[in-house]
């Protein structure tokens, strides 16, 4: 798959992005707690700020992905997230630490125009039947940056101060941009033109998937899982300080041990991509998830917990893999970032919807409801699947259903 010029280059502009996106990351939990003395609203914030804008602006960076020409638009995101930094930098400079929410939520909306274009160029440039197995690379490197970017993030934080964080991000993503500047010149046959109406365009792009069932079963289960999602997300520091009574740092440790197991789960998966079926392979990571984050909310064992994260990571890359598969295999190239853009906001949506949740119903009830409630919707999701379980989508079955 490496020898693909366009994965190769994507990968490698992914792997810098990672490391800025980490870094901020941490960087802004660990300051922001260290203002407010741990405030749960405050961790929820931070997390709305992060996945809001993929709700938000998800439909539009995917429409616009499908009119524009998708290296350059990659191109101008990461550059523009990099600009974006250094007025947050100069914000924080002058006092005004608020503003790091702003510039997580900026950057974060600009990602929603560089992701599409990405899945794009694999959709026009990689052989359908190593698409899955470019997706589980995919997923292997966010699962080396859940082992790394937790250690990274909170060793640059701790030993420089956000203003130094602040400025490797801006280097990571200015390095991105360089590296995508690398890929051939797009050419008119990737580039959608522009005759029809932006919202003509976008509208179709609903319409698209609303026609077809395996489209429409994928976002009911999205929903589901999206909501389980985001009630858990912002909550796993209160797991660490509550109920394994650890210091807070100690939260890089569980996410490094899920990380790791992500990463070998997300080489079992390239291997076995040609052989199982995606929807399964998302179904199976549902149910392993549900079990895995009842047994979180309910432990207060060090080590189970870790345990727990380690079978939880190893079956996360099911779901990645399986969405974005089901996803990219079957979509016509012209409404790639369409889809995308349609049905992401689901999941992300109400993921968002849970995580501004999570704080107030954790004051509320307790940790361990919230995570019982999380495990239930994913076990819906789970269900939600039958439609496609029952039937095996093949590549094309959707845009000939279409």
């Amino acid at each position: 798959m490496l020898s693909n010029r366009y994965v190769r280059t994507i990968i490698l502009s992914r792997v810098l992005l990672q490391m800025g996106i980490w870094i901020r990351n941490f960087a802004v939990l660990l300051y922001v707690t260290d203002l407010t003395d741990n405030d749960p609203l405050y961790v929820s914030l931070i997390s709305v700020a992060e996945f809001a804008p993929i709700f938000i602006f998800a439909i539009i960076g995917g429409t616009i992905a499908d009119r524009w020409r998708p290296k350059r638009t990659m191109l101008g995101s990461d550059l523009l997230s990099a600009l974006s930094v250094v007025f947050v930098l100069a914000a924080m400079l002058n006092g005004a630490w608020y503003a790091l929410l702003l510039g997580t939520f900026v950057s974060a909306s600009l990602s929603q125009f560089s992701q599409p274009s990405a899945m794009k160029l694999y959709k026009n440039h990689v052989p359908a039947e190593h698409l899955q197995g470019v997706m589980a690379l995919s997923q292997s490197l966010a699962a080396v940056f859940m082992v790394l970017g937790p250690i990274i993030g909170t060793f640059v934080f701790l030993q420089y101060g956000i203003e130094i964080s602040l400025v490797v991000t801006t280097l990571m993503f200015l390095g991105s941009a360089v590296i995508l500047s690398q890929l051939p010149r797009d050419t008119k046959e990737t580039s959608m033109t522009a005759r029809a109406g932006f919202m003509k365009e976008m509208l179709a792009g609903f319409r698209y998937v609303r026609a077809n069932r395996a489209l429409r079963t994928l976002s009911a289960a999205f929903a589901a899982s999206g909501l389980a999602a985001g009630l858990v997300q912002p909550l796993l520091l209160f797991i660490t300080i509550e109920k394994l009574v650890q210091d807070k740092q100690f939260l890089q440790w569980l996410l490094t041990a899920n990380g790791t197991a992500m990463l070998l789960g997300g080489i079992i998966i390239m291997g076995a991509a040609k052989k199982v079926q995606p929807q399964v392979m998302l179904a199976t990571g549902l149910v392993v998830s549900a079990f895995c984050t009842i047994g979180a909310g309910a432990s207060t064992v060090t080590l189970l917990t870790m345990m727990i994260q380690v079978i939880s990571g190893f079956f996360y890359p099911c779901i990645q893999v399986g969405i974005q598969t089901l996803i990219i295999r079957n979509t016509e190239s012209a409404y790639m970032g369409r889809v995308g853009g349609a049905i992401t906001p689901i999941f992300m949506g109400m993921m968002v919807i849970g995580m501004s949740a999570a704080g107030y119903l954790k004051a509320v009830f307790s940790l361990f409801t919230v995570y019982a409630a999380s495990a239930a919707l994913l076990l819906l999701g789970a269900l939600l699947l039958a439609p496609l379980l029952q039937k095996k989508v093949k590549p094309g079955d959707m845009a000939r259903q279409h």
